[in-house]
């Protein structure tokens, strides 16, 4: 029971920190700059006070900045595999709990996710972005002051700084959307780049009386397990996210690593530290400092339960306390933002609530989903990702039973695993000297086994590209044999003049785009191909999400594949998962394959060229391990325009049932004729549907080209390989 050490631990080899801490013991992070924001005038707190986001608004007057060494050692023990932080006394971790007290923001309520940018094909009402930010707020930023769908802060500041007195109600409507995007942009979901604000948010602001639908506080969660898991990366140092969240947890769970003399508590319960500013000097050697202070921790120094104190319980706002919002903070779900889906692991911190911590269950495998960003084209998120989006609809049903006891924490049977299979501790041994005489509490004994929780099964969704990479090997083809037969069928210039292979990242990307591209013949965008043909940034370093990490430019909710994690897996090797409907059976392609001038021998020169790809990776994964040394962060810029429209527009704020089964892709050009409505946006409903089709689309058929290949026949046999 409970995870063995090869699962628990397999991203040591690929990246983590902690597989190479010795090499880089003076590793230090560091955090995006705070943008000041714009002055709360008291004509917002209205709309604040609907959209749940008021506290939040006031905690942005009472700044503090991060204590970068001590965070630093913190991320050294987040595990991107269990969402955990693991410590000398087992784990803990940020919940739903820790984000409705820091920060009072509301947990129960819809998921925070939609579309980014082509607002005017997915959203009933929707606009252009730019003429529906123009519509908004009245007012068009300078080019200068843009980067692709993201707004200068600094013209934020400077354009929405103060209301103007007498200001009529439209007016302060304005300057109230603007007052929600920067404090949404800079505190909650601030990106690496630390001052530009996306445009994202139109939708929600367009309707200011509904803001408090949604579930701020899982969207921020999310937003901070996936820059945690991000930063955790040897090679990423920057980190962003919620960072005021991250910090007073700390200083509330752990009392000997709290600063002194900020005693006076008030809410939400971050602004205790308002006005902390540590250090900024020595930041290498207080790492080592902090990271030393963690592995001597006792379990007694840890605060399993904080709030239940009376200090808190006499400043905590009332709605926090509303049984809608305190049973989700012991619900076993996902956790949403847009592309971001991360998961809520707190049955491995039962402690947390007031339980007994018994040996877990392997934690769920999601490094798949950690892959996704949102770049690649815009989406419907909520179709994109429906089995998440409705685990997160259906999170009353996810909620976990178990016993409370006066004195919570880790069961002896749970620290007898964990001392046998945990890391526990991260300092050298001249150090710390042996610790594994060190005996198991006596009232770990006392606590009794403890009870795992009954809880749903959820499938893993783990990374398989190398796997697939040996299924394909030997079943591709030249590129120039591919483009011919798909420019015979649809009688397009050749996209690539003189065939052959194309050498190079990304003249693959080209080439396999126009391939795409040139397998739309009912319905296909030909244009697309012309692009894919100009390549350039379109077909190129955009791509899914998934390519080289080195490459990419800023495009997306993170950047470098696997989120910034994985930095250093071989480009080439990035393919989705092997179940994902590349082409449809019913389509005309399997005649195509089907036929002798396309059928390959294994032995062939491509053959040999994937054997040896697999054997260079190989050794590259082998001295993956060892090297040492950083390369610069990848910094992180939000998301790009689709050059291919998507063929349903939906309506925020749910999962229609025509995109719950995967069915067949539609790619289609966006319509020029859709009419402009109001200002207003009506409720939130479906657009009317005219296609047969699914919009069930892992991405745009352009974008998936150079991580896909077509399944083709082997030999004389009839099994169809990818």
């Amino acid at each position: 029971m409970g995870d063995d050490p090869g699962r628990l631990y397999r991203l040591d080899g690929v990246a983590h920190i902690a597989g190479v801490i010795n090499d880089e013991p003076r590793r230090c992070i560091s955090s995006v700059r705070r943008q000041q924001g714009m002055r709360l005038d008291e004509r917002y707190v209205p709309y604040l006070q609907m959209a749940g986001l008021y506290h939040l608004a006031r905690l942005n007057d009472r700044w503090f900045r991060l204590d970068e060494p001590l965070v630093s050692a913190f991320v050294e023990r987040w595990r991107p595999e269990t969402h955990t932080f693991h410590m000398p006394f087992g784990e803990c971790t940020i919940t739903l709990q820790d984000v409705a007290y820091q920060l009072g923001l509301p947990v129960d309520g819809d998921y925070v996710s939609g579309c980014l940018t082509d607002f005017h094909l997915y959203i009933e009402g929707g606009r252009p972005a730019w003429q529906w930010f123009h519509e908004l707020l009245g007012v068009l930023p300078p080019e200068n002051q843009v980067q692709k769908f993201a707004v200068n802060c600094t013209w934020f500041q400077e354009t929405f700084a103060e209301c103007p007195d007498g200001a009529d109600e439209e007016t302060v409507r304005r300057f109230v959307r603007a007052y929600i995007m920067m404090l949404l942009g800079t505190q909650l979901f601030a990106d690496k780049s630390g001052n530009r604000i996306h445009i994202r948010w139109l939708p929600y602001v367009a309707r200011l009386e509904e803001m408090g639908r949604y579930s701020w506080g899982s969207a921020a969660l999310a937003w901070l397990y996936r820059c945690m898991c991000r930063v955790a990366n040897r090679h990423v140092v920057k980190l962003a996210g919620p960072l005021q969240l991250l910090q007073s947890w700390i200083f509330w769970r752990f009392p000997t690593l709290r600063p002194s003399g900020y005693d006076e508590i008030s809410w939400p319960l971050a602004s205790r530290w308002s006005g902390y500013n540590p250090g900024i000097s020595n930041k290498g050697p207080r790492v080592q400092m902090a990271r030393l202070k963690i592995d001597l921790l006792q379990p007694r120094q840890f605060i399993w339960m904080p709030y239940s104190a009376l200090d808190v319980i006499q400043v905590v706002h009332p709605e926090v306390l509303e049984p809608r919002h305190t049973m989700l903070w012991r619900c076993r779900t996902s956790l949403i933002y847009f592309a971001v889906v991360e998961w809520h692991q707190v049955d491995r911190v039962l402690p947390q609530f007031g339980g007994v911590q018994p040996i877990p269950s392997p934690a769920l495998n999601i490094d798949f989903l950690m892959s996704k960003d949102g770049r690649g084209g815009d989406r419907w998120f909520p179709a994109q990702y429906a089995d998440w989006h409705v685990h997160w609809q259906e999170r009353a049903e996810h909620i976990l039973q178990f016993d409370i006891v006066p004195d919570p924490g880790p069961s002896h049977d749970f620290l007898t695993w964990w001392y046998q299979h945990g890391k526990r501790f991260l300092s050298p041994e001249m150090l710390l000297g042996d610790p594994r005489g060190i005996p198991i509490p006596d009232e770990a004994t006392q606590r009794g086994a403890g009870r795992l929780p009954d809880m749903d099964r959820v499938e893993d969704v783990p990374d398989r590209r190398r796997i697939e990479r040996r299924a394909r090997v030997g079943t591709r083809r030249s590129q120039r044999e591919w483009i011919g037969a798909d420019l015979a069928m649809d009688d397009v210039e050749p996209p690539v003049r003189g065939g052959g292979r194309v050498r190079g990242r990304g003249g693959r990307r080209r080439v396999g785009a126009a391939r795409e591209g040139a397998q739309m013949p009912m319905g296909g965008d030909v244009a697309g191909v012309d692009r894919a043909h100009r390549g350039g940034h379109e077909g190129g370093s955009r791509g899914s999400g998934m390519g080289d990490p080195t490459t990419h430019t800023d495009a997306g909710l993170g950047g470098g594949g696997l989120g910034d994690y994985f930095v250093g897996v071989p480009g080439d090797d990035h393919t989705l998962q092997e179940s994902t409907p590349w082409v449809s059976p019913s389509s005309m392609f399997g005649d195509l394959l089907a036929s002798d001038g396309i059928v390959a021998e294994f032995g062939g020169p491509h053959f040999l060229d994937d054997i040896r790809t697999i054997m260079q990776e190989d050794e590259a994964a082998a001295g993956r391990v060892q090297t040492t040394g950083t390369q610069p962060p990848l910094d992180v810029d939000l998301n790009e325009p689709a050059t291919v429209a998507p063929p349903h527009p939906f309506a925020m704020g749910g999962t229609p049932a025509s995109v719950q089964t995967v069915g067949s892709h539609s790619v289609a050009g966006p319509s020029s004729s859709r009419p402009v409505h109001s200002a207003r946006v009506s409720p939130i409903q479906p657009v009317p549907d005219d296609s047969d089709e699914s919009i069930e689309d892992e991405e745009p058929l352009i974008r998936r080209s150079f991580r896909t290949r077509v399944p083709r026949r082997c030999g004389t046999g009839s099994h169809l390989f990818r």
